[in-house]
């Protein structure tokens, strides 16, 4: 039996290397549309990805699931938990909560998310990002969901800092297609999508791939479909015993990612610190201690 805390797409990840190249193919399929691939009879999906229905039992036994109906259900509950709402949320949680003060459970939960979060970073692929970041002389745009829209603003804050070249985009969608309109290949994307996703934002990647900007997106352990288009994506566990989903995990990887940047361009960045230091004082934004 898989480990409870493991969707089907990791656990893929995890056994790639040891299926046979029929068995890949499949894996391949699922994972391009996922999990909708996985959802109808095993004779489907096995027509679909042009295999056999052995070589379909067989990789699922290889995730550790005992068979198809038990992997088919196991995509099903994922696909349950991406659309949930508030109210839903709270039910699963509630039902299944352990004894004791809510600030355990709490941090219980907080610890166990930034846990399994760490546990699949790709670390190629955050340093390669950041590189991508740090290009100065390209425009890095940023803009976040209903929800996440307050990480993109805290994004922009301290990326503004680090590099110039840095474009807050507004929450209204409206205005997005006068930003994609001054796009140009090699420019960043940095986009926040978490359950339930939002359409707006998927047809703003989109557009946005479709011009050869590079999309980093940083989304939950469900994954946003923007992830299809993404150059990279950072997946953060967000489930707490709550109605709302908690943003901890995915703060803390975007704390890291500004940190990498910072590193990435220290001394460009450091002279950067000084001059806006420097324009504080004329402003005395900021109380001065003898």
């Amino acid at each position: 039996m898989p480990k409870p805390s493991m969707t089907v797409r990791e656990l893929i990840r995890a056994q790639y290397e040891s299926l046979t190249q029929s068995e890949r193919k499949f894996a391949n399929s699922l994972l391009e549309n996922y999990p909708a691939a996985g959802l109808a009879s095993i004779t489907i999906v096995a027509a679909n990805a042009e295999v056999s229905t052995p070589t379909v039992a067989r990789m699922v036994q290889k995730l550790g699931f005992k068979g198809y109906p038990q992997f088919h259900q196991a995509l099903l509950k994922e696909l349950e938990a991406k659309v949930s709402g508030p109210n839903r949320r709270r039910d699963n949680w509630a039902t299944e909560a352990p004894d004791g003060h809510m600030l355990n459970r709490f941090a219980k939960s907080v610890t166990q998310n930034i846990e399994q979060t760490f546990a699949n970073i790709d670390m190629t692929q955050f340093d390669a990002a950041v590189r991508q970041l740090g290009k100065a002389d390209s425009r890095l745009y940023m803009v976040g969901g209903r929800i996440t829209r307050a990480l993109a603003d805290y994004a922009f804050t301290h990326f503004q800092v680090v590099r110039p070249r840095v474009t807050h985009m507004t929450s209204s969608s409206a205005t997005w297609p006068h930003y994609v309109l001054d796009m140009e290949p090699g420019d960043t994307l940095l986009l926040f999508d978490v359950r339930r996703y939002e359409t707006n934002l998927q047809r703003l990647a989109e557009q946005a791939n479709e011009r050869g900007i590079t999309v980093i997106l940083i989304t939950d352990q469900w994954s946003s479909p923007i992830a299809k288009v993404a150059t990279y994506t950072f997946h953060c566990w967000i489930e707490i015993p709550s109605g709302w989903d908690s943003n901890i995990t995915t703060m803390m990887m975007l704390e890291a990612l500004i940190a990498a940047t910072q590193e990435e361009n220290w001394p460009e960045t450091r002279a950067r610190y000084d001059r806006l230091d420097s324009l504080f004082d004329t402003t005395f934004l900021f109380k001065k201690f003898p």
